[in-house]
């Protein structure tokens, strides 16, 4: 307990900017708002840290939203080494550099939509000629190019060919093709793009996906890792991929949690960096920090004010 550092107020005003104030949340003992100022300081380090391996994993739904930027920034401009995250992320980023999604509400009728051919994702809308046929029209004549006279290949490779053919630089595929940053999806089948794979093999019964190489080159950046370091959005087989893999390296070094889950239910999502600890998936004496809160607000905060930081330098 800290009895010597008192509890300082924000002052709003001026042309401040986004660092300023996290800086003031550090002083103001101010529940989530000092856990979100500590994230800050946490990612920096990470991503300055020349020999620290950065993953950032997070799940599908948050590529349907305009925080999709915030993810693209970090791999621009070389922040981010490892993407691990689930099928929709290829979906929603593929989807949306071809057509769009549109604003919606959380309560609507959702009967109504369906008659007229409209997917609702929380507040997001998502017209069916946005999504699985836009997607089917486009990948298809890509995988028969990819795929052409070959009977395996691993969902690391796929990816990274589809973004090599994806000539857009709104495009997250596009950027982590042109930085050389894997994305790894263990869930592959779980979403459009893997039903678009499903369905060309259809008619090509040799093609095989090799998960095994794909842990295979995951296990290679963990064991070459001198650090590591993840922010990991939500929970799933993104943020559990990311968590234990990294515990055959002792575990990672640097953990930023962002959720909006609770811990009771024992759920991976809301559990928070301690309970990791105690697997050896985070260090015990990592510099760690679980944020509660929605992702659309908190990410681009920490990663506004670190861009901020290292801008500034």
């Amino acid at each position: 307990m800290n009895t010597k550092k008192p509890v300082v107020d924000i002052k709003i005003g001026g042309a401040m900017t986004v660092n300023d104030l996290i800086s003031q949340m550090s002083n103001c003992g101010g529940f989530t708002a000092k856990k979100l100022s500590d994230a800050v300081d946490i990612t920096e380090r990470m991503l300055k840290k020349k020999d620290c391996t950065v993953f950032l994993s997070f799940p599908a739904c948050i590529m349907a939203t305009g925080t999709r930027g915030v993810i693209i920034e970090l791999v621009k401009r070389g922040l981010v080494d490892v993407i691990i995250t689930t099928c929709g992320t290829l979906d929603h980023d593929l989807a949306r550099t071809w057509k769009k999604y549109y604003h919606g509400e959380f309560i609507m009728d959702d009967a109504k939509l369906y008659d007229e051919g409209i997917n609702r994702l929380g507040n997001v809308l998502v017209p069916n000629s946005s999504y699985g046929l836009i997607l089917e029209k486009k990948m298809q004549p890509m995988l028969k190019k990819i795929l052409k006279d070959r009977d395996s290949i691993s969902t690391r490779e796929l990816i990274d060919q589809v973004g090599a053919m994806v000539n857009d630089e709104s495009s997250l595929l596009y950027w982590c093709h042109k930085n050389n940053v894997p994305i790894f999806v263990p869930g592959i089948t779980d979403g459009s793009f893997g039903s678009q794979v499903w369905m060309y093999w259809q008619e090509h019964r040799n093609l095989h996906m090799d998960l095994f190489q794909d842990e295979q080159d995951l296990m290679d950046m963990v064991f070459d890792a001198k650090e590591s370091g993840a922010i990991m959005i939500g929970g799933g087989i993104s943020k559990h991929h990311t968590i234990w893999w990294n515990q055959f390296r002792g575990g990672l070094d640097h953990a930023v949690y962002l959720t909006t889950a609770e811990e009771y239910d024992g759920s991976l999502s809301g559990a928070r960096v301690r309970e990791a600890v105690s697997w050896g998936k985070v260090k015990a004496a990592a510099d760690y920090m679980t944020v509660e809160g929605d992702a659309t607000i908190t990410l681009p905060i920490i990663v506004s004010a670190v861009l901020e930081r290292m801008d500034s330098e």
